[in-house]
């Protein structure tokens, strides 16, 4: 299976750039999003280089018999689409998670098309520090994870 992937990106205030937000401090409300569909060879990369081969995410038949119903993409293969969004989108390039709180709702199985979304909820003007809405939906509608994120900004040489 072929996978896909894009970003798009939401501003609805002109750009104010300050000494800590050189690039444009993010407003509030501000989005980004990414998206793609999952085939098998993202589950197995991912296993590669994380080890996570747990038979939820290869033995149909054992996957089948728990509360799951099937096989499950990796919780942190399904995450990385909104470190995607977030480092692609809002806040951008040279940005890092300093938290992260996610709750997981629903599965994600091979062949779906999930999309990433980041929202700035809050803008520190100090610090180039700020909190976002981080969320991962299926193409059915589907939340499967929802939570915060706090990031900080380093500054991008120009």
């Amino acid at each position: 299976m072929d996978a896909t992937s894009s970003t798009t990106m939401t501003r609805t205030t002109p750009i104010r750039r300050t000494a800590v937000w050189p690039r444009g401090v993010p407003t509030v409300g501000q989005a980004a999003e990414r998206s793609r569909t999952i085939g098998p060879d993202d589950i197995d990369t991912f296993a590669a280089i994380s080890g996570d081969r747990n038979p939820l995410h290869y033995d149909a038949e054992f996957a089948a018999s728990t509360k799951l119903g099937g096989i499950v993409v990796q919780s942190g293969l399904i995450t990385a689409i909104i470190n995607g969004a977030a480092a692609e989108g809002v806040p951008g390039p040279g940005s890092v998670f300093m938290n992260t709180n996610l709750d997981f709702n629903a599965p994600v199985r091979p062949g779906d098309t999930i999309t990433g979304r980041v929202e700035v909820l809050e803008v520190r003007e100090d610090k180039p520090i700020m909190k976002i809405r981080a969320t991962v939906t299926r193409q059915d509608g589907v939340v499967s994870v929802d939570g915060a994120c706090v990031s900080y900004t380093f500054p991008m040489p120009a």
